[in-house]
């Protein structure tokens, strides 16, 4: 019998359904991807979940940050606005709870219409309410047992705690929790640089929190040093404080909250908030599946191991999306789960490909990558060619008078066939796409110079700096190629 939606999550009968084709453990976006499309292939499924459906995304990461630092912005924009002559122009943040109360009803209309509502549409999905385990006859889940022939593993991440002495004595927040909140800190310590780090340090910063980044390299260490530099420095200009190439020595109880002793450049100081955010990464989602037991094999970090299929270690079991430690974007979660099922079902026809994939961290201005870093290509014994061009000279970028950011690409030296592009413009999220279909499709930056693009918009820039392979691009007209 199918599960019966109710609220948030989903009931099921006690009537026992048919055996299931594929077993799917996980709710979020790459559990559903698997359900559905062992849907669309004629199997039934069993869904099996633990807690809220949805999973990381709508319920606790890209929905509700997005909508805040969406808000953030707004509230920066009012003041920024004074950029332009003429306007005087003023915002304050009035209500906190009212914006959360806004955010959560976002997200609770997003996961009631995305995933509790979609399951009746599909027929042969049954949701299973429990948390599974696999065990030597099967799989377990509630008080139900299933065969676990074909199993599709999609029970995402955690928020990784760094090892940091005292850790375990200080209350910390995470991403989760950060965006819980029911009032804003008067001033919060942030560890970690990457995206999370970023992201929402400068969306606390603009809501008139006094935030300090720590990381122990530098911002975005995935990303082109030029760029990382840049927003680095763009971070400051909002009141980030950022210390960069800390050593962590121990965390404690403080009497402004807590207290962080560091080393930097072998000296020890002490940095004191009134909150602490740990944003140091994730780490795969397994305790109680039993994996050991199963015979299926996890790398260092605790994350599933898997193959090219998305396979793992034991024969008929795949997984998928963030519990595999690999790309954790919900778009490439959803895309292996897809990969996966139709490996489970019809044998491992289907290769998991992410060297076209598009990274976006939504700072301001926004960064974006695709494809392989100057650093990376010469690491593959690759000669190269870059261009790095400010947005200074970007048309676009001037109109609005905003020329944060810069544009690098990084072509093969002789064929110029694009391998990697990285924007930081405040509209370098939906910009990057044409450089993914342009890695996507072998194209070279010569192909993207002849390319038409639309005059006065932020992606002008790719033509532009794929120009300055062969011109000086400060030496061109309006439109001129």
């Amino acid at each position: 019998m199918d599960a019966v939606i109710t609220g948030d999550c989903c009931a099921v009968s006690s009537q026992r359904g048919p055996t299931p084709d594929l077993v799917v453990i996980g709710t979020g976006s790459a559990g559903f991807s698997a359900a559905i499309r062992a849907s669309e292939l004629g199997a039934r499924v069993a869904l099996i979940g633990a807690g809220t459906i949805g999973g990381t995304c709508v319920n606790i990461g890209c929905v509700p940050s997005k909508t805040l630092i969406r808000a953030a912005e707004a509230l920066h924009h009012g003041t920024a606005a004074t950029r332009f002559e003429g306007i005087t122009t003023s915002a304050r943040l009035t209500d906190w709870t009212a914006l959360m109360a806004q955010k959560d009803a976002l997200v609770g209309g997003l996961r009631g219409a995305k995933y509790a509502a979609l399951l009746p549409e599909y027929e042969g999905i049954r949701y299973v309410e429990g948390a599974a385990r696999f065990t030597p006859e099967g799989l377990t889940a509630g008080a139900e047992r299933f065969p676990a022939e074909r199993v599709v593993i999609a029970t995402g991440a955690l928020p990784a705690v760094p090892p940091i002495p005292g850790i375990g004595d200080v209350a910390y927040l995470t991403s989760t929790t950060a965006l819980a909140l029911d009032r804003l800190p008067r001033s919060l310590l942030v560890i970690g640089g990457g995206v999370i780090g970023c992201e929402l340090g400068q969306m606390f910063a603009r809501f008139g929190v006094a935030v300090t980044i720590v990381c122990r390299s530098h911002l975005l260490p995935g990303f082109e040093p030029e760029l990382a530099e840049a927003l680095t420095g763009y971070l400051r200009e909002d009141g980030v404080a950022v210390r960069c190439g800390v050593s962590y020595q121990r965390i404690r109880r403080g009497e402004a909250g807590v207290a962080l002793d560091v080393t930097i450049e072998g000296r020890l100081e002490t940095i004191t908030a009134e909150q602490v955010l740990v944003a140091t990464g994730r780490v795969a989602n397994t305790a109680g599946l039993d994996l050991a037991a199963a015979g299926i094999a996890t790398d260092a970090r605790g994350a599933i191991a898997v193959d090219e299929h998305l396979a793992t270690s034991r024969p008929g079991t795949y997984a998928a999306g963030d519990v595999t430690g690999r790309n954790q974007f919900v778009y490439m979660a959803a895309y292996g789960a897809k990969l996966a099922t139709e490996n489970a079902l019809t044998g491992n026809t289907r290769r998991y490909d992410a060297h076209a994939m598009p990274e976006v961290v939504f700072t301001d201005p926004q960064a974006a990558r695709v494809g392989l870093t100057e650093a990376e290509a010469r690491a593959q014994g690759l000669a190269v060619r870059t261009v790095i061009l400010p947005l200074a000279q970007v048309p676009r970028a001037l109109a609005a008078r905003d020329t944060r950011g810069l544009i690098k690409l990084v072509a093969e030296n002789g064929s110029l066939r694009l391998l990697g592009a990285q924007i930081l413009a405040p509209e370098g999220a939906d910009s990057i796409q044409t450089a993914v279909l342009a890695i996507k499709h072998g194209l070279t930056v010569t192909d993207l110079a002849e390319t038409l693009f639309p005059y006065l918009t932020t992606v002008e820039g790719l033509k532009l700096a794929a120009l300055g392979f062969a011109k000086d691009v400060a030496k061109l007209s309006c439109c001129a190629g």
